[in-house]
């Protein structure tokens, strides 16, 4: 469970980067944080869950279109963490499009590897 709890903290910054850095990511609520929280505990629900067995079943399709297909794969979760935040406790983050969830996915994929370095996770 500590495990999980800090992989949801470095989530939460990681994707606190990526709203401030990006135009195509709003967060919602009041204070905006806890749309951002909320957005990151599905998004680190999702990773720890279904993320791994959806990236194996679709292992042909990604080596078939060299990994362009892991591109979608990332947009649908994300999209799908968006809705469950914004569905279950009307806070989360708004993803205006394709490629900025790309973009938001990379951010978040730089920004959680350093911060997860430091802190050790």
């Amino acid at each position: 469970m500590k495990q999980f709890i800090s992989h949801w903290l470095v989530l939460t910054v990681a994707a606190g980067v990526m709203v401030a850095v990006l135009p195509g990511m709003e967060a919602v609520g009041e204070p905006p944080i806890l749309g951002i929280a909320a957005f990151s505990l599905f998004m680190a629900l999702i990773n720890a869950s279904i993320k791994p067995v959806i990236h194996m079943l679709a292992l042909p399709i990604s080596v078939l279109t060299l990994g362009l297909f892991a591109l979608v794969l990332n947009w649908m979760f994300m999209e799908l963490a968006s809705w469950l935040a914004l569905s279950l406790f009307d806070v989360g983050v708004i993803i205006h499009g394709f490629w900025w969830a790309v973009l938001g996915s990379l951010i978040m994929a730089v920004v959680s590897g350093i911060v997860g370095s430091i802190i050790g996770e």
